[in-house]
C-alpha cells in the first residue's frame, strides 16, 4: 500500500494549486460577490487541459485518471467553490455520460470541445418531484417522425445556461410497464428550439456558478440524440452520480482544507491579551480536529478514486466519502469563522465565503440522506 502520490500526480497538484492561488485567488471575492460567471478562468483551465483531464486523448482529452481529477478538484476548492463546481458539474456530468454511453459520432462530434473547455457540458435530472426520488422523472420523450418531442422541467442545472454552454444531458420517461417507468438519457444541444434556461437561482452560495430551471416545451431533438440504449436512462445515471460524487466529495476535503488554511493564518497573526490566538489551548484543538479528520477524509476520496481507476466497485466508497467529507466541510467552515471572530462574519474574508459554500456539498449529488441508503444498502442492511 503506497500512500505517496506519483510524480506525475504530485506535479498536477502543485501546478493546479499555483494556478488557484495566483489567477483565482485574487479574483474569487469579486465574482462571488457580483455573480459573475468566471469564463477568463474557464479558458485558462481548458488551454492547459483540465476540462478533460480523465478522458483519453484520442477525444481531446488529458488522458488523466480519477486520481488526478479528484487532486485538482480538491486544489481549486481550496481557494474557490464556484469554479471547482464549474468544472466538476462540467466533467463528471456533462460530459462523462458522452464519454461512457454516446455514439463514436456523438463523442467524435461534442468531446473535443467540451475536454478544451470551448463548450460546457450540464446534466439534467432533477425536477421539482425528482431529485432524490430519481425514478419519479416526470419529463416525457415521444418518437415523432424520426425525432425525439420532450417535454418537462429541470431544476438546480448547473452550466446550462452560459454563453459557452453546449449541451445538457437529461433523462426523461419514454414508455414504461407494470407501472415501471422506462426512462432513457437524450442530448440537447443549447439552441434546440423549445429548450429555455430559466433565469439563475439566487443562492446561498456557489455564487459565480451558473445554476437554474430549464424547460422543455415541444423540444424536438433527432433520434440519434439519445444517449445510449432506450430504456438504460436509470442505470446510467446511477453511475454517472457514483462517479460524481468522487468529485464532490474532492470539493468536500478542498473547501475543509481552504477554511483550515485561513484559520490557522489568522490565529498565527491575531493576538489576544498578549500572544497570538494560536498559543491558546481552544483554538489549538480547534485545528488538531480539523487537520485530524481532514487527513482522514482525504485519504477515503483518494481510495474512491483509486478503486474507480482500477476498475473495481467504488459505489460504497464513494457514498462514504461524499458523505464524510460533505459534513466536514461545513463543520470547518463553521470553526474557521469562530476563529475569525467579527472579522469571520465580513465578507472580504475568504471563510464568510467558505461558510456559504459548504452547506451544499450536504445537498447536492445526493442528500446526505440518499448517501446513508447507498451505504446501508452495499452494506446489506
Amino acid at each position: 500500500m503506497d500512500f505517496d502520490l506519483s510524480d506525475d500526480h504530485e506535479l498536477l497538484r502543485r501546478t493546479v494549486r499555483e494556478f488557484a492561488e495566483q489567477e483565482i485567488r485574487p479574483v474569487a471575492e469579486e465574482l462571488d460577490r457580483h455573480k459573475r460567471f468566471p469564463y477568463e478562468i474557464v479558458e485558462q483551465m481548458g488551454e492547459l487541459g483540465w476540462m478533460g483531464i480523465p478522458f483519453p486523448e484520442e477525444y481531446g482529452g488529458a488522458g488523466g485518471d480519477s486520481l488526478a481529477y479528484a487532486l485538482a478538484v480538491e486544489e481549486l476548492t481550496r481557494v474557490d467553490s464556484s469554479v471547482a463546481i464549474t468544472m466538476c458539474a462540467h466533467t463528471s456530468l456533462g460530459t462523462q455520460p458522452v464519454h461512457l454511453f454516446g455514439t463514436e459520432e456523438q463523442k467524435r462530434g461534442l468531446m473535443p470541445d467540451l475536454c478544451a473547455g470551448r463548450r460546457l457540458g450540464a446534466f439534467g435530472l432533477t425536477e421539482p418531484e425528482a431529485g432524490s426520488d430519481a425514478g419519479n422523472t416526470k419529463t416525457r420523450a415521444v418518437q415523432d417522425d424520426g425525432e425525439w418531442v420532450i417535454n418537462g422541467a429541470k431544476q438546480f442545472i448547473t452550466n446550462a445556461g452560459t454563453r459557452i454552454s453546449g449541451h445538457v444531458a437529461i433523462t426523461a420517461v419514454t414508455g414504461g410497464a407494470d407501472g415501471r417507468p422506462e426512462i432513457s438519457n437524450f442530448i440537447v444541444p443549447n439552441g434546440t428550439a423549445g429548450y429555455d434556461q430559466g433565469e439563475p437561482y439566487r443562492k446561498m452560495g456557489w455564487n459565480a456558478s451558473d445554476t437554474r430551471p430549464l424547460t422543455f416545451t415541444d423540444c424536438r431533438v433527432p433520434e440519434e440524440n439519445l444517449l445510449g440504449p432506450r430504456g438504460a436512462g436509470f442505470k446510467q445515471f446511477l453511475h454517472i452520480l457514483d462517479i460524481g460524487r468522487i468529485g464532490v466529495a474532492a470539493m468536500g476535503v478542498g473547501l475543509a482544507q481552504g477554511a483550515l488554511d485561513e484559520a490557522l493564518a489568522y490565529a498565527k497573526e491575531r493576538r489576544a491579551f498578549g500572544q497570538p490566538i494560536s498559543k491558546y489551548q481552544a483554538i489549538q484543538a480547534k485545528l488538531a480536529d480539523m487537520s485530524t479528520e481532514i487527513e482522514a477524509a482525504r485519504l477515503l476520496v483518494y481510495k474512491a478514486a483509486r478503486l474507480k481507476d482500477a476498475g473495481r466497485s467504488f459505489t460504497l466508497t464513494a457514498a462514504q466519502a461524499k458523505l464524510k467529507t460533505g459534513r466536514l466541510a461545513v463543520r470547518c467552515s463553521e470553526e474557521a469563522v469562530q476563529i475569525h471572530g467579527g472579522y469571520g462574519y465580513i465578507e472580504e474574508y475568504p471563510v464568510c465565503r467558505f461558510y456559504r459554500d459548504a452547506k451544499i456539498l450536504t445537498i447536492g449529488e445526493g442528500t446526505d440522506e440518499v448517501q446513508q441508503m447507498v451505504i446501508a444498502r452495499a452494506l446489506g442492511a
